[in-house]
């Protein structure tokens, strides 16, 4: 097989090299296209555009496959634990005991607020958007972390990722706190990573929210199902701010400002709308999927289908599972979750949805599991952050470490005036 592709524009004929990873699709090296053929190329949402190499993460959404650093991702549901998926992803391996060990007593180190940081929450808006909150408390860390805006070895980078993982959830928790009017909850050192959140999330000061195992395993699932996903839209936010040699807290906080959009980080949250709009109105299931086929109907079905998965969404599989162990051991009935159960029912023995291989994605289950362990709504897309940190200082290490990174500056397909002339306000009229 030829490792060129080549390129006929008029009677020019270009070759261009084709780079083959160890998985997934060939890329057309269009590197020097301008330079060859005094073309660029068009590729709106760049849908089809390798924007670099990685080993990180690796997802087959023909076959509905998603890894770790080669690990598939049901390799981590027998015991959960984030840390040490957070660890893998940003060091490239599994953590020796030692290196769990050490980094775990890092981000126990570190859970802590600076007061200067705690105070800003005072002059916040009760009603303030926690992931506003959320982005600009990781920017302001950097005034209080000042030794940390340059990372240049991995004993650095431990550091800073120890500082970002563990306050995350701090500044998470105080942002709940803040929006109910309650006192913040400072952390136990005794408490591991997500049973450490829900402590401060819902303890009182006369009374401790004791977390189940069960509960904890959930939280560490989620955390670890969304850590990390290829080149998606708030990746590539972190890559392209980092690409200017950003530092990792202002990349990272870039990263919460794309989640936060209801297509991307926000879409559990549209179908926990959903699901609440189908149960106040005694809509039934099947009544949704024939609206949802309709389309002369606004009803819109969410939680079904991706933009790279074309196959049932393995995280999802795991949630609906994950679901059913949370519900029976709190032993709690939630109506939202029958209806998701008989959509999910109906849909996969529907043609229409067959067809054109719509297919629960993480979304359809992530906000069902949330909503049972008491997180409320407006906190949705702050888990998922602070489950994709990890993902982003991987790929914000990986880019700072290849020799050929180079600033993001996309090219564009000018459509304006070829030449305008300036006409002084005097001559303006309301068409000029």
């Amino acid at each position: 097989m030829s490792d060129k592709a080549i390129l006929k524009i008029g009677d020019k004929e270009v070759e261009l090299p084709i780079i083959r990873g160890t998985l997934g699709d060939p890329a057309i090296d269009i590197t020097r296209l301008r330079d060859l053929t005094g073309h660029v190329a068009y590729d709106p949402s760049l849908a089809n555009t390798a924007i670099c190499k990685s080993a990180i993460t690796f997802v087959d959404g023909e076959r509905g496959i998603l890894r770790y650093r080669g690990i598939p991702i049901d390799q981590f549901i027998e015991k959960p634990n984030f840390v040490e998926v957070a660890w893998l992803l940003i060091f490239g391996r599994l953590p020796t005991k030692e290196e769990l060990s050490r980094f775990s007593a890092k981000l126990t180190e570190n859970e802590l607020l600076h007061e200067g940081l705690r105070l800003q929450y005072q002059h916040m808006p009760v009603d303030a958007p926690p992931m506003a909150i959320l982005s600009a408390m990781l920017n302001n860390l950097a005034c209080f972390h000042q030794q940390l805006l340059w990372v240049g070895d991995e004993e650095s980078l431990e550091a800073a990722a120890a500082r970002l993982i563990s306050k995350v959830r701090t500044i998470a928790a105080f942002a709940y706190r803040r929006s109910q009017g309650l006192p913040f909850i400072y952390p136990d050192p005794h408490l591991r990573y997500c049973a450490n959140f829900l402590h401060m999330m819902f303890s009182l000061p006369y009374k401790q929210y004791i977390v189940s195992p069960e509960v904890e395993d959930a939280l560490n699932l989620l955390f670890i199902l969304h850590a990390d996903h290829e080149q998606n839209c708030s990746t590539m936010t972190v890559r392209t701010v980092g690409s200017a040699r950003a530092n990792l807290f202002a990349s990272c906080a870039a990263g919460v400002c794309a989640l936060w959009g209801p297509l991307h980080g926000g879409a559990n949250v549209e179908v926990m709308d959903m699901l609440e709009r189908i149960h106040a109105g005694g809509l039934t299931p099947e009544e949704c999927i024939r609206m949802a086929k309709d389309k002369t109907n606004p009803f819109r079905l969410y939680g079904f289908g991706h933009r790279i998965y074309k196959n049932y969404d393995p995280r999802a599989r795991i949630l609906k599972d994950t679901c059913e162990k949370v519900f029976a051991q709190l032993k709690v009935q939630d109506p939202l979750l029958d209806i998701a159960r008989k959509l999910e029912e109906l849909a996969l023995s529907d043609p229409y949805f067959i067809e054109r291989r719509l297919y629960p994605n993480v979304d359809f289950y992530s906000g069902i599991l949330l909503r049972a362990i008491g997180i409320p709504k407006n906190m949705f897309t702050v888990c998922f952050a602070i489950g994709r940190l990890p993902g982003w200082i991987a790929q914000w290490r990986e880019q700072h470490e290849d020799p050929t990174s180079r600033i993001v500056r996309p090219r564009q397909v000018y459509i304006g005036p070829v030449e305008a002339k300036y006409v002084p306000m005097s001559e303006r009229t309301a068409a000029t």
